[in-house]
């Protein structure tokens, strides 16, 4: 990422600059990774919905109505096997699979708050620049056209959206081991890994940060 001074300004940033353009790295960074956990947790996902529809029947090749296991990658294991796991198998290696997803969404709760402090961070320069020049703000922008109370706006629209696909995960992750409905089970995994809350609208605000305070030229 690009750590060169925004065009308009000369010598490093300090103060409030310096601080919106570290956050503006933060979300990007943030973002990063919690991407690779959603990827991962997939995974993991998937493995506990064949390990149930296992226990259900450990002799049944079965797919998921509806997924394309080229275009998705959402589909069930064969379970077919001249020796099938016992029980016992099955359940250790669902609870296996359960704690690992578990670990990811904790993670991702971890991010989350940590977006949350960013919401709280800007809001504090933005209540300090109203204190120092009244309601209307400054009369130069700290970078090319925004002012301080749009950086508010939009990391407050970034952490809306991340809290809400946050809840959404916790929501699967209590439910997708008790799942036995192969079609109900789809619906998770594709909540899971296609985000519904986490849209282009999204990205283009994440963009619209990183241009506006020089990571992106």
């Amino acid at each position: 990422m690009d750590e060169n001074v925004t065009p308009g300004r000369k010598g490093n940033l300090t103060g409030s600059a310096r601080k919106l353009k570290d956050n503006a790295a933060d979300w990007h960074n943030f973002i990063l990774k919690w991407e690779r956990l959603n990827d991962e947790g997939s995974a993991h996902a998937t493995k506990i919905v064949n390990l149930v529809l296992s226990k259900e029947s450990a002799k049944e090749t079965t797919l998921l109505p509806g997924a394309d296991q080229s275009d998705t990658g959402l589909s069930v294991a064969d379970t077919t096997s001249s020796v099938p796991p016992s029980r016992t198998e099955l359940f250790t290696d669902l609870e296996e699979e359960c704690t690992k997803l578990q670990e990811i969404v904790e993670k991702m709760a971890h991010i989350v708050s940590k977006m949350e402090k960013i919401v709280s961070s800007e809001k504090g320069i933005c209540d300090l620049e109203t204190f120092q020049f009244g309601a209307k703000g400054r009369d130069c922008p700290l970078f090319l056209t925004w002012s301080t109370s749009q950086f508010v706006d939009v990391s407050s629209r970034l952490f809306g959206c991340y809290r809400q696909e946050l809840a959404l995960k916790q929501l699967i992750l209590r439910q997708l081991a008790h799942t036995s409905d192969p079609q109900l089970s789809m619906v998770y995994l594709s909540a899971w890994l296609y985000q519904p809350y986490i849209d282009d609208q999204t990205k283009l605000l994440l963009e619209g940060l990183l241009l506006e305070t020089g990571h992106r030229t």
